[in-house]
């Protein structure tokens, strides 16, 4: 810390047994090492408030950051689902509109459409289309077809 060696401080004992004399010399070396121990004690203590200081300051900054993450995540959910409400809104509409277009349509359809035939409309169900053209086909089914392929 200051840099002194061994011959330094040889001097400086030699020079404190002149001055001192040999009877006050050991009071002023244990009052030196107890000022030495204070001080030492001291510059410990305020190193460990300032590291405790910078380590509080470190917990804040990240937990400001970690707020403002979470702030802005926050903000993302709100603007997508405010979007996704406005979208389902205006589906809604949507459907909305075309099931009360239909509603109309059918309303009108049925008052100018003349009466069904129920008897008609079950024979043509129980006929078996053709895949082509969507006509009934002629060809015979169930017992029949067995009678006519056993005749050919």
């Amino acid at each position: 810390m200051f840099d002194i060696g061994f011959g330094e401080i040889f001097l400086i004992a030699v020079v404190a047994l002149l001055v001192l004399g040999p009877e006050r010399l050991p009071k002023a070396a244990r009052f030196a090492g107890l000022w030495v121990r204070r001080a030492r004690a001291q510059w410990y203590s305020v190193k460990a408030e300032l590291e405790n200081e910078l380590a509080d300051d470190e917990l804040k900054r990240s937990l400001r950051q970690a707020r403002s993450d979470l702030q802005d995540a926050r903000d993302a959910l709100a603007q997508g689902g405010t979007a996704l409400q406005q979208q389902f809104e205006e589906t809604r509409a949507g459907l909305r509109d075309a099931v009360q277009s239909n509603r109309v349509a059918d309303d009108d359809g049925d008052a100018h459409a003349p009466p069904a035939d129920p008897v008609a409309d079950a024979e043509q169900a129980a006929l078996p289309f053709d895949d082509h053209d969507g006509t009934p086909d002629s060809r015979p089914t169930g017992a029949d077809a067995r009678h006519s392929d056993a005749r050919r």
